[in-house]
C-alpha cells in the first residue's frame, strides 16, 4: 500500500521531470491533496525562483491563488508582488495588469488588456482609437511582444499566445482559411461572435487566445505573426 509520504515524494519527483504534461498533472494532483500538496507546490515554486519562469511556474501560481487561502496568497504577494514572470519592456509599458488577470484565469479581461497594451506600443493615436493599424506593428519592440507572449504561455499551460498561433499558422502553410476554424474563430464559414461565442478558459482550442477581436483582420495578424520577435528567441 502506497503511503501519503510516498505519494508526495512521487509527485515531487514528477514536478522535477522533463515532461510538461506530467508536471502539470502533478500540480493538479498535489492541489487535490490539500495542505500537504500545497506545501510541496510552495516549496517547489521557491526552489525554482532562481530559474527562468516556465509554464510550470505559471500553473503553480494560478493553483495557489485559486485556493483562496489567504496564507498562500500572502506567500505569493510577499515573494512575487509583481507576478512570477519578469515583464521586460523597451517601451515603458506596465504589463502587471495583464499578468494579474492571467494569474486569476480571467482570460477575457486579459484579452482586452492585451489589445490595450498593443495600442500603447503603437502610440497615442492607437490608444485613442483603441485599435492598431497593421502598419504600426513593425515598430513594436520585440522584447514587448515576447513578454506578452510569455505571459500568455505561462498562464495557459502553453495553450495560448501569439507564438502558438504562429506555429499553427506556419503548420497550415500560412493558409488563413484553414487557420480561422483551427483557432475557433470561425465555424462553418461563420465568424465567432464576440464575446459570447468565444471560449474564455482552457477548454478552448490551442491558439484561441489572445484574439482582442481587432486582430482578426488578415493584414494585422499577418504583420503580428511575421514580426522579428519570433525569430529572435526570448
Amino acid at each position: 500500500m502506497v503511503s501519503d509520504s510516498d505519494t508526495l515524494e512521487g509527485l515531487r519527483a514528477q514536478l522535477g521531470g522533463d515532461s510538461l504534461k506530467k508536471q502539470l498533472s502533478a500540480v493538479h494532483e498535489l492541489a487535490a491533496l490539500g495542505g500537504s500538496g500545497m506545501e510541496v507546490l510552495t516549496r517547489t515554486l521557491s526552489d525554482r525562483n532562481d530559474q527562468p519562469a516556465t509554464v510550470l511556474d505559471g500553473r503553480i501560481v494560478q493553483v495557489l491563488y485559486a485556493s483562496q487561502n489567504e496564507d498562500l496568497r500572502d506567500f505569493l504577494a510577499q515573494h512575487w508582488p509583481q507576478g512570477r514572470l519578469p515583464m521586460a519592456t523597451a517601451s515603458g509599458v506596465d504589463y502587471w495588469p495583464l499578468q494579474d488577470s492571467l494569474i486569476r484565469q480571467d482570460f477575457q479581461t486579459a484579452d482586452r488588456l492585451t489589445l490595450e497594451k498593443l495600442c500603447e506600443l503603437a502610440g497615442p493615436g492607437a490608444v485613442q482609437r483603441k485599435w492598431v493599424y497593421f502598419t504600426e506593428v513593425d515598430q513594436f519592440a520585440s522584447v514587448d511582444l515576447q513578454t506578452i507572449d510569455q505571459l500568455w504561455l505561462a498562464y495557459s499551460e502553453g495553450k495560448f499566445g501569439f507564438s502558438v498561433q504562429r506555429r499553427i499558422w506556419l503548420g497550415l502553410g500560412q493558409n488563413w482559411d484553414k487557420l480561422w476554424p483551427r483557432l475557433g474563430w470561425k465555424d462553418d464559414n461563420i465568424w465567432t461572435r464576440y464575446p459570447g461565442e468565444f471560449i474564455w478558459d482552457l477548454s478552448a482550442p490551442d491558439g484561441h487566445l489572445p484574439l482582442s477581436n481587432q486582430l482578426r483582420g488578415v493584414r494585422m495578424l499577418a504583420s503580428l505573426l511575421s514580426h522579428p520577435a519570433w525569430s529572435q528567441g526570448s
